[in-house]
């Protein structure tokens, strides 16, 4: 009988997304906009048999092992004697790591903040509307599980909150500068944790509100100081994606829905942003702003993503200057999964700020990401029409 592994106990527990049972998605678009659209019907799942969760393996033990894969597993637990697999990534990284929780930074991705720093250390980098305001500027937030390693990053600015509801996915603490007093509520939850203001501001020839930086010491530093768990704690889910190995990479035209995709042209009217499939690198390039993004603290390299994924959300504005949220607690839509030069239409659900958004490939079926860093942009019902992916 295979291991239980913690994923699988949530599921079959329903301390996960289960137990909302938001398979029944509710589409983002209409059905003459293009777009995938999904049921409107949804299903309350009170309870989940063991056996649905893990199949036979939950009753009976396989006949034989595969011997060759056993033998592959040895060989590559043995290469990497001292390492684990990222559970952001999938890619081998010191073991020292493997209880660290992540940290969630928040990027000023205004033109003028540019050039950033440290962008490319992140594991995973969501976009998103930071304000229906100013051309609807968007903003990033930076998933990064080795901060330890960070000599610069940002420049930093204020949160808002819909990252307050994705943060606690991934049980990371979030390094932010304050924020519009909507986030207040969010601050108050015991899953939630924070660091806000008072990081290195650097001489930059640049307006003071784009001159506040992480550098080298400072998290460790400052969450000692406001006792804050450095690994992970009680409201912690469990790992937020499945992934695939490097030798059998996800192949999304397997799928009769996929289609070719090389260019993912966003609707971010201010921003610009754009990832164009570099099929050298096997990776999506990130550029905004009509240039290619690079990162200042990592040899000006250019911004690039192993996996893409775009989620379809309504949004509440919450007053005349623009503040909004994007509307994703106990909801679902629609999407897209690319990798590989490749797209599938997915949807997706979420439950609690605490619970993983969880994907679905177009059999209803859990998307398995290939190993390396993710980009996960929001974006707003309105606009899902004006997405070009071709």
């Amino acid at each position: 009988m295979r291991n239980l592994t913690r994923r699988d106990f949530l599921k079959a527990s329903g301390a996960g997304l289960g137990i909302f049972g938001l398979m029944g998605l509710v589409g983002c678009a209409d059905s003459e906009s293009g777009s995938v659209s999904g049921s409107s019907e949804e299903t309350l799942v009170t309870s989940v048999d063991l056996t649905d969760v893990l199949g036979d393996d939950a009753e009976n033990e396989p006949e034989e092992n595969n011997t060759e894969e056993t033998q592959k597993e040895v060989i590559e637990e043995e290469t990497h004697e001292g390492m684990y697999r990222s559970e952001l990534t999938n890619e081998w990284i010191d073991e020292s790591l493997e209880d660290q929780r992540p940290v969630a930074i928040m990027v000023d991705n205004e033109s003028t903040a540019l050039d950033h720093y440290g962008v490319n250390q992140a594991d995973i980098v969501y976009e998103m509307m930071n304000s229906t305001a100013n051309s609807e500027v968007t903003r990033l937030m930076c998933i990064v599980k080795d901060y330890a390693a960070i000599t610069q990053f940002g420049s930093i600015r204020s949160t808002r909150p819909t990252n307050l509801m994705i943060a606690p996915e991934y049980n990371a603490v979030l390094i932010h500068d304050g924020g519009p007093y909507y986030i207040d509520a969010f601050l108050t939850n015991a899953w939630v944790d924070h660091l806000s203001g008072g990081f290195s501001r650097i001489s930059n020839g640049k307006a003071y509100e784009f001159t506040e930086y992480v550098t080298t010491g400072e998290i460790e530093t400052r969450m000692a100081a406001a006792k804050i768990d450095t690994e992970y704690n009680e409201y912690y889910q469990g790992e937020h994606f499945q992934f695939a190995n490097e030798s059998d990479p996800v192949d999304l035209s397997e799928y009769s829905a996929s289609f070719d995709c090389t260019l993912v042209d966003l609707p971010f009217p201010h921003n610009k942003s754009q990832l164009d499939y570099d099929e050298d690198s096997n990776t999506y390039l990130y550029s905004e702003y009509g240039k290619a993004h690079i990162d200042l603290a990592n040899d000006s390299v250019q911004t690039s993503f192993t996996n893409v994924i775009l989620q379809c959300a309504s949004i509440t504005q919450y007053d005349e200057n623009g503040y909004m949220q994007f509307n994703i607690l106990n909801e679902s839509g629609d999407g897209y999964y690319i990798t590989g030069g490749l797209a599938i239409p997915i949807t997706w659900a979420k439950g609690h700020d605490m619970y993983p958004t969880t994907y679905y490939d177009p059999a209803g079926n859990e998307i398995i990401l290939n190993t390396g860093k993710t980009y996960i942009a929001l974006v707003s019902k309105s606009r899902w029409d004006e997405l070009v992916l071709e």
